[in-house]
């Protein structure tokens, strides 16, 4: 098996992102946290993940500050899994990955889950802007590359 290689000092924001949450078991972990789940056991019933995948990827979770470990209840000896501010910020992307399937990955009639605002019931969708206020898609932006060493 070839040995991941770590992107953690990558100049491209979107490779450093994907160096913590790459991995689709990562991606469903912080879904399912999004959905209220906190307990090992409610991860590993949801995902059907073997537990030492499932402990490897709630470990680097923790230790890249997408979840915190906190006392679950007074007594303290049980934990549960939260998502941290850093987690939370993860929300569009996961809107995203949500319209993206929604959009390509269903029959016109498939039923699916559906993401609403919780006052109003309404479906949510994610809108890119710019700085002024504009909806703005891939062929209003650009990448400005860190110019590379020579």
């Amino acid at each position: 098996m070839v040995a991941r290689k770590s992107l953690k000092g990558d100049y491209c924001p979107s490779a450093r992102s994907l160096d913590v949450i790459g991995d689709w078991w990562s991606l469903l972990i912080v879904r399912d946290a999004f959905d209220g789940l906190t307990r090992f056991g409610e991860f590993q019933k949801s995902l059907g993940i073997a537990k030492n995948i499932l402990t490897e990827r709630l470990r680097t979770l923790v230790a890249s500050g997408i979840l915190e470990l906190v006392p679950a209840g007074d007594s303290g000896t049980r934990m549960e899994y939260r998502l941290t501010t850093m987690g939370k910020d993860l929300f569009p992307v996961m809107v995203a990955l949500r319209q993206f399937g929604e959009r390509y990955l269903f029959a016109p009639a498939e039923e699916h889950s559906l993401l609403v605002d919780r006052t109003t019931g309404q479906p949510v969708r994610l809108d890119i802007r710019a700085q002024d206020g504009r909806s703005v898609g891939p062929d209003e932006t650009v990448i400005l590359k860190v110019p590379e060493e020579t």
